[in-house]
């Protein structure tokens, strides 16, 4: 049908700009936050492109998802504004014939979400947190440089190594000067130690065959004690950030086979992020109706608020699954049928627009009686 190929050949012009404004935002965006980290020290600057590109990996399916959105409230709404709907539906045609080309033009974006979801985007973090990790281990040892003494970030630790083994996993002759909350000083000197982190992402300063002093000598509470192993924690994260940055990393096999909220969490949000993409370019239809004398922006402002509104929700149901607060099974339909009820009412509204209880013809009605009483 002509009619079909031209809204779709619109439909993919008009998505063409959309993503690429979009996806050139994003790419700004992140570039100023990764320079900052590389500038930081935080990461390392040869990561610096990699790192981008796996963070836009990550960012892509929610891009999409705007990307359809935004092309068919576009379309939609030229053909309000240059009255074609007012022709089409002059014809006896009815809204919902939009529904096949709107679908044929979505799916592509729908499927490639989908993929990213379950399958890229998994990777992708992969891919970043060993980059990251990668990084963190190599400068804890570079921070102990051989023959100088470093201070921690905290300010209450100082380091001193007399040099790094060959491979430089591992440094000798380590001192280490802790002074705790209690102000009481802590020395501790080994023949060899290494950096170390644990399931839970502490972070340990391992050594091997040294000795601790803890107070000052000549006191009653001066102690030494000879060690053959001993953990020093350096760093520590979160249990819900550990677990929730090791869900995003896991493929759909593996995160299928764990039961843990963090994981039924991340399949919530997997799972989502198609149904987000369909439904939203099906309300775009319904609520891209203006009046052609106005201007669409404000039709757009409150489309891309409904788009805020419904990631925030699913995100709020994601983390009420994680935290273990919500089932997977009561947490993952319940916005997205809420929105598919949405969309059958918008849709009912917009085909019995003549009938007197449409909201146009009860506000038409309300100002004709204002305007009445005012006159009067």
């Amino acid at each position: 049908m002509i009619f079909q190929r031209a809204l779709r050949r619109e439909l993919t012009s008009t998505a063409g700009a959309v993503f690429t404004t979009l996806f050139t935002i994003t790419l700004t965006v992140m570039l100023i936050k990764i320079l900052g980290q590389a500038a930081g020290g935080e990461v390392a600057s040869q990561d610096v492109i990699a790192l981008i590109g796996f963070q836009s990996l990550n960012y892509m399916p929610v891009i999409l998802i705007l990307t359809g959105f935004i092309s068919v409230l576009l379309v939609m709404t030229r053909s309000y504004q240059d009255s074609e709907i007012v022709v089409w539906f002059s014809a006896g045609l009815s809204l919902t014939r939009w529904i096949k080309p709107v679908l044929l033009f979505g799916w592509p974006i729908v499927a490639l979400v989908a993929l990213l979801s379950f399958v890229v985007t998994p990777w992708a973090n992969q891919q970043s947190s060993q980059y990251r990790e990668r990084f963190e281990k190599r400068e804890d040892i570079a921070r102990v440089s051989p023959g100088k003494f470093q201070e921690s970030a905290s300010a209450n630790r100082i380091f001193f190594v007399e040099g790094i083994s060959g491979d430089a996993s591992k440094v000798r002759n380590v001192f280490v000067n802790t002074i705790g909350a209690d102000g009481k000083n802590s020395v501790v000197v080994a023949r060899e130690g290494e950096t170390v982190i644990d399931k839970d992402g502490e972070k340990f300063v391992v050594m091997n065959q040294g000795r601790r002093y803890d107070g000052a000598p000549g006191l009653p509470d001066f102690q030494i004690v000879d060690f053959e192993r001993y953990g020093l924690l350096i760093g520590a994260q979160s249990q819900s950030a550990a677990g929730d940055r090791s869900a995003r990393a896991l493929q759909m096999n593996e995160l299928l086979a764990k039961r843990d909220g963090f994981a039924r969490g991340e399949l919530l949000w997997r799972i989502a992020l198609p149904l987000m993409g369909i439904s939203l370019m099906l309300l775009a239809i319904p609520l891209s109706f203006v009046n052609p004398r106005a201007g669409r922006s404000l039709g757009l402002l409150v489309a891309l608020l409904l788009f805020v509104i419904y990631s925030n929700t699913v995100s709020v149901f994601q983390a009420s699954v994680a935290q273990e607060r919500m089932s997977f099974m009561l947490g993952w339909w319940p916005v997205h049928a809420v929105v598919a009820l949405l969309i059958v009412g918008m849709f009912a509204l917009r085909l019995n627009i003549n009938s007197r209880y449409h909201p146009a013809v009860i506000w038409s009605a309300v100002r004709r009686a204002l305007i009445f009483k005012r006159e009067a």
